[in-house]
């Protein structure tokens, strides 16, 4: 024997999942991405669907959204990753400029063996424009 409607049972509770979505602190989730996983946003956060469910023998409600996340890679030119980053470009931070001249904003931290590597890399760079600068008559000699 039915009491209701099935129909207004679920419209009842998509009007309450929608109400305490709209009661959500966005900026609240917005921290805690930061903090737990060092994401800043490019947009604001927007939401798919919310619905009740059970979460360790408890009621809970569960949301799905999306986010736009800036992701920022480092490779060097062996393929090798060096840093990935989700930070968003600061452009009143002064940073480095790159090889073509351009300002770039990260400063990524490098470990001691990635330090050794640059270093390396730095030194056959350097070795390379030091023959490409070579009088061409030195360059006949060898």
């Amino acid at each position: 024997m039915k009491l209701t409607k099935s129909e207004t049972i679920r419209e009842c509770e998509k009007a309450f999942i929608d109400t305490i979505n709209e009661g959500l602190d966005r900026e609240a989730l917005e921290k805690i991405l930061f903090e737990k996983y060092n994401f800043t946003l490019q947009e604001d956060i927007d939401y798919k669907k919310g619905d009740l469910m059970v979460y360790n023998d408890t009621i809970a409600y569960k949301f799905d959204f999306e986010i736009k996340v800036p992701l920022s890679v480092i490779f060097n030119r062996q393929g090798e990753c060096l840093e990935i980053s989700t930070e968003r470009d600061n452009p009143e931070e002064e940073g480095e400029d790159d090889l073509f001249g351009e300002e770039n904003t990260l400063a990524p931290p490098i470990s001691s063996e990635a330090d050794g590597k640059v270093a390396q890399m730095a030194s056959n760079i350097a070795d390379m424009i030091s023959d490409i600068n070579q009088p061409e008559t030195e360059h006949e000699d060898e």
